[in-house]
């Protein structure tokens, strides 16, 4: 029997599916021209021999920040080939989720180094031998070298790397060298909290990007639907479908791909043979459901106890509900997974203030007068049952 479990399948839907995964990095950038203008006209200056420019970029996931830097990078270095005022351009990324400056510094120069150079410490030294090691790289080399630093918000002492690297030729670490950094952050705030002499040290271009619209998504989705889907294999109104909901709801192209994929498996397992609304509608189900239960792995064990938690008060019909009453069921059921729950209220409200902040939750002010005084109340944002799987997944995987 297991033999014959894939006989039956012919082709399908899709004629390159991988055109609408995450890795995809397209040949034409779509609807970014205006920010495409402006991070050319950043980077001018490596064209001709001097320092390049810091560049801080900002917006929501999925909003073509990283493939956009991409491209510029890749179009950036063909031309600094072409001209011959332009130094050696080294090109080097790194994402700073969670990195230490010191882990990141090490990265950049296993980087530089290659795969057959000598890999840096991962621990014994200090940062500062790290930056040292990473200007003799660069000094060895010459020329200019951009940093690109994604998710550079992350890093646990970003003011340390951005007065550093900005003033290393000013400070006579580098010579032959030039470097500038590129920063790209889903927080529009991260300027604000850099130190003042790092705000002055830097002297950096800003990109925004917006959010897509339904018409900016729509032709992103039908330039990839043309390579991704068999001719004939989407009805013009599901595509249409798929660029409102996104547009609606985040604005990010990677969500509005999401469901275009989606929504053909949908199509597949019904024996379509073109994607309708109706399988937007079911693949939008879907996304949505995997969407919640990433961001709830994402979260610490106690604020996925105190959002499983929630999830049985609102089964009981007992929302909003405040903090006491959420403690009281949050303490049985970490007990209930063999968990050691938080002992204070006040760790159990700085909880819930996270978890309202990331949209988990929605909190209700309410004024008891003299005798109750002000308080607050809290229900689900998100669907409850999504919740309960998922923490049942996450406490019975192996």
């Amino acid at each position: 029997m297991s033999e014959d479990l894939f006989a039956e399948m012919t082709e399908t839907l899709f004629e390159d599916k991988s055109i609408l995964s995450e890795e995809y990095r397209p040949d034409v950038i779509v609807e970014r021209d205006d920010e495409i203008d402006a991070y050319r006209s950043a980077l001018k200056d490596v064209l001709f021999g001097r320092n390049p420019a810091n560049v801080f970029i900002y917006g929501k996931t999925g909003v073509g920040k990283t493939a956009v830097t991409e491209h510029m990078m890749s179009a950036l270095q063909t031309e600094v080939e072409r001209r011959d005022a332009a130094e050696e351009l080294h090109v080097h990324f790194r994402n700073c989720n969670d990195d230490s400056v010191y882990r990141t510094v090490r990265s950049l120069i296993n980087s530089i180094r290659g795969d057959e150079g000598e890999t840096f410490p991962e621990t014994g030294l200090s940062t500062s031998h790290a930056l040292e090691t990473l200007y003799e790289e660069m000094e060895e080399l010459g020329g200019t070298f951009l940093f690109i630093l994604d998710e550079i918000d992350h890093l646990s002492d970003p003011d340390t790397l951005l007065y550093e690297l900005p003033r290393a030729r000013a400070n006579g670490h580098l010579d032959a060298a030039r470097v500038g950094v590129i920063g790209i952050s889903n927080n529009y705030t991260f300027r604000s909290s850099l130190s003042p002499k790092v705000k002055d040290t830097l002297m950096e271009k800003e990109l925004a990007f917006s959010p897509y619209d339904a018409d900016e998504l729509q032709s992103i989705l039908t330039a990839r639907a043309e390579k991704a889907l068999v001719d004939g294999a989407s009805e013009d109104s599901a595509i249409r479908l798929a660029a409102a909901k996104a547009a609606k709801d985040t604005g990010s192209a990677r969500q509005a791909i999401d469901l275009l994929r989606e929504g053909g498996d949908v199509a597949e397992e019904q024996g379509a043979t073109a994607i309708t609304d109706d399988h937007i509608e079911v693949a939008a189900a879907r996304v949505q459901r995997g969407r919640v239960q990433d961001k709830l792995r994402d979260q610490t064990m106690h604020g996925q106890l105190i959002l499983e938690s929630l999830a049985r008060i609102e089964a009981s019909g007992d929302v909003p509900a405040r903090s006491k009453e959420i403690q009281a069921v949050y303490e049985r059921v970490a007990r209930n997974w063999g968990h050691d729950p938080l002992t204070t209220l006040k760790s159990i409200q700085n909880h819930l203030a996270d978890l309202t902040m990331l949209g988990f939750l929605e909190r209700t002010e309410q004024n008891e007068g003299r005798a109750g005084g002000v308080h607050y109340r809290y229900e689900l944002a998100l669907d409850p049952e999504i919740i309960l799987e998922t923490r049942e997944s996450i406490e019975n995987q192996p």
